[in-house]
């Protein structure tokens, strides 16, 4: 079978590799019909995934349908249209003993650890694979994914209806925080560089925008806030200074959320953490919230739908990438077809 794989930064190749069958573990097999293309598959790509081992078949935001089942397995059938979790953990170590096997001691990540959804099919085990909503095509069923990463984050923040929240960036990532963060009741504000991103910010939910090339962040948050300042502050744009920046934010007792994954040195302030006791908490890819995105779905809370702006044939993967790198403005979601 035909698969996408980076031998090593920079390198891009469609390869052969045997087609899986199924064994006593990874008991279904699914028949990749799209896959989504992450901030972190271009950061693999380009050799800035601190996270990721080389050579590597990427991708974890993969959707199918099942085409073969072994003995005992119950949770799906031939011709379930499927979304494959991403995280495998081992189930004893300290922090899966604390039912957080997303940042399990031998976490090993579907397209980052080990080899991913860029290929014609998967072996995966039975308790991995979710129904898709029969609402979703296979294209927007993608977003199921980035779903639940937003999901996670916002239960690490505890939002609830009484918090002012700023989301910090208005790419596909403060996009989905958008999505589910608006379903808690909180009063949310947007940041950004960008006016059409603001202006799709504040037509999807948010309650103010702030475009910080023309306005002080800080003083206009607070302005905002009558004074206190965000209660809960999401970093979903990741750069060099965001962290600092949303320390300074945040009012007292609230808690910043970080979600970048740079290991590059960037500036923290002891004082401004402690004299106003925030929780700084980070958030790392979702941990079992595929359900909770699914019901949400089919419960008609969240609609995925219209938040894939291209689509490419998966042998075309290099074409796709490339787009990416050319930060053209219509870039919403990119997603891979098989």
């Amino acid at each position: 079978m035909k698969a996408i794989q980076i031998v090593k930064p920079n390198d891009l190749r469609v390869i052969d590799m045997p087609k899986p069958e199924i064994d006593a573990h990874n008991n279904v097999l699914v028949k990749i019909k799209a896959a989504g293309i992450c901030g972190s598959d271009v950061g693999i790509y380009h050799g800035t995934n601190a996270a990721a081992t080389y050579p590597r078949v990427i991708g974890h935001e993969m959707v199918g349908e099942v085409v073969e089942t072994g003995e005992g397995v119950t949770r799906v059938k031939v011709g379930d249209r499927v979304i494959i979790d991403q995280v495998t953990n081992c189930g004893t170590c300290y922090a899966c003993r604390k039912n957080r096997g997303n940042v399990c001691a031998n976490l090993r990540v579907r397209g980052v650890h080990i080899d991913g959804g860029y290929r014609e099919y998967m072996a995966v085990p039975d308790h991995d694979c979710y129904l898709l909503p029969d609402s979703l095509r296979y294209e927007d069923a993608v977003m199921i994914e980035p779903t639940t990463i937003a999901i996670q984050s916002c239960s690490r923040a505890e939002l609830c209806a009484e918090d002012t929240l700023l989301i910090y960036g208005c790419g596909a990532l403060g996009s989905s925080l958008l999505r589910i963060a608006r379903l808690s009741g909180a009063k949310i504000i947007v940041a950004d560089i960008m006016d059409d991103k603001l202006a799709e910010a504040l037509k999807n939910g948010a309650d103010y925008a702030i475009n910080t090339v023309r306005e002080d962040l800080e003083a206009r948050a607070r302005e905002l806030t009558d004074g206190y300042g965000p209660t809960v502050s999401i970093d979903a744009a990741c750069t060099k200074d965001s962290l600092l920046t949303l320390l300074r934010v945040t009012g007292n007792a609230g808690r910043v959320i970080t979600m970048g994954f740079s290991v590059a040195p960037t500036e923290v302030n002891q004082f401004v953490i402690t004299s106003k006791e925030l929780d700084v908490r980070g958030s790392r890819l979702q941990n079992k919230k595929f359900q909770a995105a699914i019901d949400l779905v089919n419960e008609g809370k969240l609609d995925l739908t219209g938040s894939v702006s291209h689509t490419f044939p998966f042998l075309e993967a290099q074409k796709a990438f490339d787009f990416v790198d050319s930060r053209d403005p219509s870039i919403r979601k990119i997603v891979l077809t098989f």
